[in-house]
């Protein structure tokens, strides 16, 4: 309303500033007799005539600025409908004139962002619900029964304990590796670095494992130089125990593993290859997402939880180094990782 009562009353005014420089003209048919004449003539004629351009130029700019207003409250109302968790907006590009495409532009990109976001959190939610729910089942159902069974033989009873203990750590690990990931996810990780033989490190971790190999009667062949990096020990440590324990899991009995490190100018590479199961090609691209699992019902069977090498893509990452993986279902599998010294 306000903007109708200002472009009337502009009309008025223009109509008054044309009226008025009609009247000046008419007074002045003649020629101007003196100077003074010539002037007043000139000034009052060319006051009327700026007056109405004036008033054209205000009336265009005030309809202009009401065709601004409504641009600005559409990317308003859809700001507003995204904070209240819409993220279905979309801004039509094609309805903004230079000066608005590249704000429209980001926002509908920053809306997409948002939403996978969103769908990110809800499946990690999902995830991680599911992750709980299934050594909680088995603990609850073999506790219930230890419980109401009254004769249970020695055996069966050790039996239910050590799977109720096995969940047990499953969860324990689990809840582990959410707190590290959480914790490195961080803006600034709070973390050291410092200088350590990187090949000791490894051999501790062979050796920490032997009962797991040598159950399984592995074959381990170690080729590693010595090698002096600057890096979080512990994180780092925990990177190795991941992809060797993999190994082991994924390798049928009397297969191998070999791990071979070498220095590379400034630079340290780490292989971890085994003859195990393999991964296919479809499911490689996906195996450092958390909670993917290529082999769900194998990866349920080793108490796996589809965190462990989403972990060891975070350490790699924050410590500026890469990991990648070659695969083929039957032949075996190889992680390569490259780490400044």
């Amino acid at each position: 309303m306000r903007l109708v009562f200002d472009i009337l009353l502009l009309i008025v005014v223009a109509f008054g500033a044309a009226s008025a420089a009609y009247g000046i003209k008419s007074l002045y048919q003649s020629r101007p007799s003196s100077v003074q004449e010539y002037t007043e003539y000139v000034i009052f004629f060319g006051m009327g005539i700026f007056l109405f351009i004036s008033t054209f130029a205000i009336i265009s700019l005030l309809l202009l600025r009401k065709k601004e207003i409504r641009k600005i409250n559409n990317i308003i109302d859809a700001m507003k409908r995204v904070s209240k968790g819409d993220f279905s907006v979309r801004l039509d590009i094609e309805q903004y004139e230079e000066g608005y495409e590249k704000v429209v532009a980001t926002i509908n990109e920053m809306v997409s962002e948002l939403g996978t976001m969103e769908t990110m959190r809800q499946d990690f939610i999902s995830n991680v619900s599911h992750e709980i729910q299934s050594p909680l089942t088995s603990i609850g159902g073999f506790a219930r029964a230890l419980l109401q069974e009254d004769e249970v033989s020695p055996e069966t009873r050790r039996h239910y304990l050590a799977i109720i203990e096995s969940e047990s750590q499953r969860l324990s690990k689990l809840s582990d590796n959410l707190l590290k990931l959480t914790t490195l996810e961080s803006v600034v990780p709070l973390f050291e670095k410092k200088h350590y033989r990187l090949d000791k490190q490894i051999q501790r971790v062979i050796l920490s494992a032997e009962t797991q190999w040598s159950d399984k009667d592995l074959n381990i062949e170690l080729e590693l130089e010595e090698t002096m990096i600057k890096a979080e020990e512990d994180l780092m440590s925990q990177v190795w125990i991941n992809l060797f324990h993999n190994s082991i899991k994924f390798t049928k009995p009397g297969g191998w593993i070999k791990i071979r490190m070498r220095k590379l100018g400034s630079q340290v590479e780490v292989q971890i290859a085994d003859n195990g199961i393999g991964i296919s090609p479809e499911d490689l691209p996906h195996i450092f997402e958390r909670f993917f699992k290529a082999d769900k019902s194998r990866n349920r069977e080793a108490g796996g939880s589809g965190l462990g090498l989403s972990l060891v893509k975070k350490i790699i990452d924050i410590h500026g180094g890469e990991i990648t993986a070659v695969s083929e279902p039957g032949v075996g599998t190889t992680f390569k990782v490259i780490l400044n010294k």
